[in-house]
Formats: structure tokens, C-alpha cells, sequence
């Protein structure tokens, strides 16, 4: 087995010889093996035990077998206690769920600390199966189905080419014993449910059932890697980012504002799994994005909410935006100077005298504006624009609807509703920030003081 773990560990490029590695050591046979085979193979390493408190004196029994166990192979040893029951109760989150974010949260925290190369934990082929089925129960799309992978970043599987059997045989070799969660021998969740009921009766039919379903699994990652590199080809040519210095990747699709081309999507294959794929990681539902998918030719103006995302029709594309819940914010401008809006937004307002003169001159710039200094009241307000919001536009005679005004520029629904607007004491629009100037705020030969604002 030694030997098989270690063709595995170089095949699939898992581990180097010059990294340290942190073993998540529960004490079951999975986890123990994994921590001999890795130090017997020259692997520097250090153990880290959870106590989730949820099993009693088992729990503590478990902490103890793994502190002993690490005492006698000279392995370095780091233990964490968790309140798991209230962190669930708190987070709203299954005991299971709480268990899982907890120990990642950790192990990740102690990675960065010791600054180890990864997470090595002891998932092993049987494993992987019950993640396959588990999966096709829920529904899931085609990555669901390819198995547990030997690396997703920093956690690391060195063990997925072995079987439970083997595993067992191993530690009966080394001579050495291991603990037992009396959890995973009763079938109150689902993977329990597989793993005691499901699989057995599977075995019935195919003694070899798991290595069919992993042969399967194998087969599906290729195709898996071939519509992965579709996928990604059609959506570099279908993502604009608002900010065009950002890339393509989960990272700036889950944090930053992109608009997708909707003639593009349409020339894919399918359309329907190309948003599964983009928008189902931002926390759209199934039945959402089946919705967008038959939207494409669909009016304008319908969105979509996620938890964390939302997105609208807008003409030939849809626009996605992270999940703001903040209060927009009013800045308060009581004279002259610099002042910050946001990380994103600075003013700059200063005023000078003027003679008299036939020539008047305007910025070009849309974030430098000129106005007639004599005609405004201090403190200024800027603030979102809201409904029923009017002014006068450099031009114009009669008022107009900022939502109009902006209508008429093409303005999506969410720059619509960012819009900044700049008011005097009176609650008189003097600028819609960035677009146009109120028509009565204007210079004039007769003006006597300039008031200049600039957007740094």
C-alpha cells in the first residue's frame, strides 16, 4: 500500500518533498494511516485534532488516542476545542455543517500560521463513492459526479487510491490500533444512510460496485474537463467587467459587477448550463436560472435576488451585481473643500470671483463642473438619487424626472438606482454627478463667482 499511495501522490502531483503539511488527525483508521504513510514516506508533517464536544467522554477519548499517538511517532501535535451546538444554533447550520465550517476555518487559519503547503485529509475511494451518490440524490450537474478530487486547493487526498479494506489491512500490518465514531454506525444522515443501506444492496447486484462507479466517475471528469475549457473559452468572450483590469475567474465573478452578452450565450450549445454553471456558485436557485435561461429573448428590466447576488435584463445583456445591504450614504457638504463619499468617490469644491464677460467658458470634462457660485446655499447634500427626483438639465426649460433623464442616456436599472445627486440647502438639484448640470445653476456673463467641483 505504501508504494501505491506514493505512485498516487506523484501521479497526481500532491505533495513536495520540501513542504510542510498539516494531517487532519481524528483518530479513525483513515486519518492514522494517512498520518504513518506520509511520515514513512519522508513527509514532514504535524497532526491537528478537532474536539467538537458532541459524543462526551467518546470525544474525549478521541483527543486523547491522537495526543498519544503523536507523543509515540514524534509527530507534532495541535488540538482545537469547539462549541459546535452553538455555533449551529447561531449560524442557523446543520450539527454536520457547523462541524465542517469549523475545522476548515481552522485548519486554514493554523496553514497560514505554520505556513504549510496544504490540508492533508484521509478521504479514500469509498469515500469519494458516497460523495458520487450523495450528489445524484440531491441533483447535481456533471462536476458533481466526477468523484472527490485528490487536491481542491489547499486540502489534499493523498488516500483516494485505496480502498476502506485496505486502509484497515495497512494498520494491522503497522500494528497499530485506531478509535471508532459510533456516528458514522448509525444511518441518521445521508451519507450514513449510503454508506450502511445503499451501497450493500448495490453490492448485491455488483460485487464490484465501487470501482464500476468510480470507473464511470473517471470517465465523466473527461468529458468534465473538456466542457470546463468550453465553458471557460465562451465566457471570456461573454463577461465584461466594469472594471476592465479584472479577469475571468470564480474569484472576480463572485466580487465584482460583469455583464454577460446575451447573443453569446445564445450561440452556446446550451445556453441553460452555461448559466447553471456561471450563476448557480453565486447563489442562484435551479429554478432561477431555468427562468433566465428562457429569458433571453425576453423584455427588459426583470431581476433575479440571490443571497448574495442580483442580476437584470438590460437589453442585450444581464448584468450582475454583488448584494450591497448597506444604506446608501448622504454626505453632508458644508462649505468649501475636499471631502470622501466612498473608497471610490472624492469632491473637490472651490470657489473664485469673476469679472464680468461675454465669454463664458464650461468644462468639457464630465467630472469637472462649473456654477454660478452666487445662486447656491450652503450645506450641499450628496445622496443617491431617489423617486420623484427632478431638475432642469443644462438646456432644457421645464423639469425632468432624473429617472427619465437617465432612461434616455441608456442607464441600466442599477446605475439608475446609484446615481449620485448633488443639492444645495433649498433640496435643489445642482448636478446629476458625473451627467449633467441643472440649467439655472449655469454660468452667465453676469456671474460674479464661480463655484468648481471636481471628482478626484
Amino acid at each position: 500500500m505504501l508504494n501505491k499511495v506514493k505512485r498516487f501522490i506523484a501521479s497526481e502531483h500532491l505533495l513536495r518533498v520540501d513542504a510542510l503539511y498539516l494531517i487532519a488527525l481524528s483518530g479513525g483508521a483513515d486519518s492514522v494511516a494517512l498520518l504513518l504513510l506520509l511520515k514513512n514516506l519522508g513527509y514532514r508533517i504535524e497532526a491537528v485534532h478537532c474536539n467538537f464536544h458532541l459524543r462526551g467522554e467518546e470525544s474525549q477519548r478521541d483527543e486523547q488516542f491522537c495526543e498519544e499517538l503523536c507523543q509515540r511517532e514524534n509527530i507534532p501535535f495541535h488540538k482545537v476545542h469547539f462549541d459546535t451546538l452553538t455555533y449551529a444554533d447561531l449560524h442557523k447550520v446543520s450539527i454536520e455543517m457547523a462541524a465542517r465550517e469549523l475545522r476548515y476555518r481552522y485548519f486554514f487559519q493554523l496553514k497560514e500560521a505554520l505556513g504549510a503547503d496544504g490540508v492533508c485529509v484521509g478521504h479514500h475511494k469509498e469515500d469519494s463513492v458516497e460523495t458520487i451518490l450523495i450528489n445524484l440524490v440531491r441533483g447535481t450537474g456533471l462536476s458533481g459526479l466526477v468523484g472527490i478530487r485528490p487536491r481542491m486547493n489547499d486540502v489534499i487526498r493523498p488516500l483516494l487510491c485505496v480502498t476502506r479494506q485496505e486502509i484497515e489491512e495497512y494498520l494491522r500490518q503497522q500494528v497499530v490500533s485506531y478509535v471508532t465514531d459510533s456516528t458514522n454506525l448509525v444511518d441518521d444522515v445521508v451519507r450514513n444512510k449510503i454508506r450502511l443501506n445503499v451501497l450493500p444492496k448495490l453490492s448485491e447486484i455488483n460485487p464490484s460496485v465501487n470501482d464500476t462507479i468510480l470507473t464511470t466517475a473517471y470517465h465523466l471528469s473527461e468529458v468534465d474537463a473538456i466542457v470546463q475549457a468550453s465553458l471557460k473559452a465562451v465566457l471570456n468572450k461573454a463577461v465584461r467587467f466594469f472594471n476592465p483590469e479584472f479577469e475571468v475567474n470564480s474569484n472576480s465573478l463572485k466580487n465584482e459587477p460583469f455583464q454577460l452578452s446575451l447573443s453569446i450565450i445564445r450561440g452556446y450549445s446550451s445556453p441553460a448550463y452555461l448559466l447553471f454553471h456561471l450563476l448557480k456558485p453565486l447563489g442562484f436557485s435551479s429554478s432561477q436560472i431555468k427562468e433566465m435561461a428562457s429569458h433571453l429573448d425576453g423584455q427588459t428590466g426583470q431581476m433575479w435576488f440571490s443571497s448574495t447576488h442580483e442580476l437584470t435584463h438590460d437589453r442585450e445583456v444581464f448584468i450582475v451585481l454583488p448584494r450591497d445591504e448597506a444604506e446608501p450614504r448622504t454626505l453632508v457638504i458644508p462649505e468649501t473643500g475636499r471631502y470622501v463619499y466612498d473608497e471610490h468617490l472624492s469632491l473637490r469644491l472651490t470657489e473664485r470671483t469673476l469679472l464680468p464677460s461675454a465669454n463664458v467658458s464650461f468644462s468639457k470634462s464630465p467630472k469637472i463642473v462649473d456654477l454660478n457660485a452666487t445662486s447656491i446655499r450652503f450645506p450641499l447634500t450628496l445622496r443617491c438619487v431617489i423617486e420623484g427626483d427632478r431638475f432642469t438639465p443644462l438646456g432644457m426649460r421645464g423639469t425632468q424626472l432624473v429617472s427619465d433623464f437617465l432612461t434616455n442616456l441608456k442607464r441600466n436599472r442599477f446605475e439608475k438606482r446609484n446615481q449620485l445627486v448633488l443639492l444645495d440647502a433649498s433640496g435643489t438639484i445642482l448636478w446629476v454627478v458625473g451627467q449633467r448640470i441643472n440649467d439655472s445653476f449655469k454660468l452667465t456673463p453676469e456671474s460674479n463667482a464661480c463655484l468648481r467641483i471636481e471628482i478626484l
